[in-house]
């Protein structure tokens, strides 16, 4: 019987991937690249990319841990293997609500390299803890020091919405991260992780020589598995996918990459597969929406929540310029590049003439999750009920129920609350979008906002829905448009049932109250 192979799920530390012989995707090369050719580092990439993991080969590496780099591509590169003191701090293990908490985090750090430097500080602030910590260390040691801090925003992010506590929070980071600059003569490498890139301005303005590595093609794949690595790594758990699935290797690869595939952090550079989800369909031989069901940032829901950002430009896809990427305030307003730092939006390419990024899904795990996650803020509709009545509205329309799916369609605007009077149109907008859109999981949909086109396209195996909508209008206006612009002749030539469907919703009872269906 074959062993089965050891999958590194919820495992950051690269120590126990080494000693326990679990799968490791060689990053090292590039490794060695960074800690040879600079020093301040900063790197933005979304949550369970792996981030804590690359901080944790950094340390062993500048720990001179040359046993647990045997076998990988540094091995040939490197021929010091020098021990250096390092300073590792996560943030990301402690709920921060107010500033004694980040306080307390940074204490309990301090107090650890204290105890082993000396404590002369201990009374004063953490920055002036820290700074002494530092100078210390060099003067103990003769070597400079390594510092490495992992999800440098959290604090923040937990504050998004709190204006005086993001300001405290700020203020105590500035001062903190400020250090990494007064002491840059007594450092070796430092390296800073998070997910967002909002902060960066603010908390790390005292500290601008930072290499902020988060959109150069030469790191693009430093988090995030590659096609090439996927192949030439998991090659015998792809197999047993495709036992299970009765698919060929390539097929199982087909569907991975729809899936898991497709987030771009430069414009040139390749795709990456979600790391967090590729093992956990490994480790359980099933296809899963793993990434999505860790939970969505509490942060993200808070700035939905209060934004009135058009949901359909999210289906569609849209353009940004540079900016998106390297906003450093998180306005409601505009919640798009915290949405894209998070890992819900990629780049899709670059257009050189106008300078624009278009953004979109990275894949379908991130595009249905998404959506799924969204429709129960705009409807009354449960989050454990969505799933249950996407799978109706596939199964109504394959059978060709239109009414049944019309009345079930109903579900979903029912509840529309009554201050959005002067914003109906918008949120039942919404609404159908984002229906129709996860629709696309079972049958091939098209949603449409641009004018000429019908608002959605339905394709079942054997006929093609065109749907309609009206706000106080009529279903015969809307049945009347069908014809007039032509929306069904581009299916025509499909050969199967076409079948109209005009809708009108009305503003006062927040629902659909008549439609009408024709063939």
């Amino acid at each position: 019987m074959e062993l089965v192979r050891k999958l590194p799920i919820g495992i950051q530390t690269f120590e126990e991937i080494r000693k326990g012989n679990y799968l490791y995707v060689d990053k090292t090369t590039m490794i060695y690249q960074i800690v040879n050719v600079g020093k301040p580092y900063f790197l933005s990439r979304p949550r369970r990319f792996g981030k804590s993991l690359l901080l944790s080969t950094f340390e062993a590496y500048f720990q001179g841990r040359k046993d647990l780099f045997q076998g990988l591509a540094i091995e040939k590169l490197e021929t010091k293997w020098e021990e250096y003191p390092v300073f590792h701090l996560d943030l990301n293990a402690r709920k921060y609500e107010t500033v004694a908490d980040l306080t307390a985090m940074l204490n309990q750090y301090l107090e650890r390299w204290e105890s082993k430097y000396g404590t002369e500080k201990k009374d004063r602030s953490p920055e002036e803890r820290f700074a002494y910590m530092i100078e210390q260390v060099y003067m103990q040691t003769g070597k400079q020091a390594v510092v490495l801090i992992d999800e440098y925003d959290k604090p923040l992010l937990q504050a998004l919405l709190d204006e005086s506590l993001l300001a405290e929070y700020r203020r105590t980071l500035k001062a903190f991260y400020g250090v990494l600059k007064s002491s840059d003569r007594y450092l070796r490498f430092v390296f800073l992780t998070g997910v967002t890139k909002f902060a960066q301005v603010s908390v790390f303005s005292d500290l601008n020589q930072l290499n902020d590595i988060s959109m150069k093609p030469a790191y693009a794949t430093l988090c995030g598995i590659t096609k090439d690595e996927l192949v030439n790594t998991f090659a015998p758990e792809i197999e047993a996918l495709g036992v299970k699935y009765e698919q060929t290797f390539d097929e199982i690869i087909t569907r991975l990459t729809f899936m898991y595939d497709g987030y771009h952090f430069e414009e040139t550079a390749p795709g990456v597969f979600n790391p967090f989800s590729l093992l956990n369909v490994f480790d359980s031989c099933k296809f899963g929406n793993y990434w999505f069901q860790t939970g969505t940032p509490t942060y993200l829901v808070d700035l939905l929540k209060q934004s009135d950002y058009d949901l359909r430009l999210l289906v569609d896809g849209m353009e940004v310029d540079a900016s998106a990427f390297s906003e450093y305030r998180a306005e409601v307003r505009n919640p798009l590049p915290m949405i894209y730092q998070s890992g819900y939006l990629t780049i899709k390419g670059y257009d050189k003439e106008v300078f624009l990024y278009p953004l979109g899904f990275p894949n379908d795990e991130v595009r249905y999750g998404f959506l799924n996650f969204l429709l129960p803020y705009y409807t009354e509709v449960s989050s454990d009920e969505t799933g249950f009545h996407i799978a109706k509205f596939m199964r109504e329309l394959r059978k060709g129920e239109v009414d049944a799916f019309m009345e079930r369609l109903k579900i979903f605007f029912a509840g529309i609350p009554y201050e959005l009077s002067d914003n109906t149109e918008r949120h039942y907008q919404a609404i159908f979008y984002v229906v129709f859109a996860l629709l696309g999981q079972f049958v091939k949909t098209e949603v449409r906002s641009a004018r000429g086109r019908a608002d959605a396209v339905v394709k079942t195996q054997d006929a093609v829905y065109v749907f309609e909508f009206k706000l106080n209008g009529s279903a015969e206006e809307a049945l009347k448009q069908i014809d007039e612009k032509g929306y069904l002749i581009p299916y025509t030539l499909d050969g199967k049932r076409l079948v109209k469907v005009g809708v009108n919703f009305s503003k006062e009872t927040r629902n659909i109250d008549r439609y009408i269906v024709e063939e």
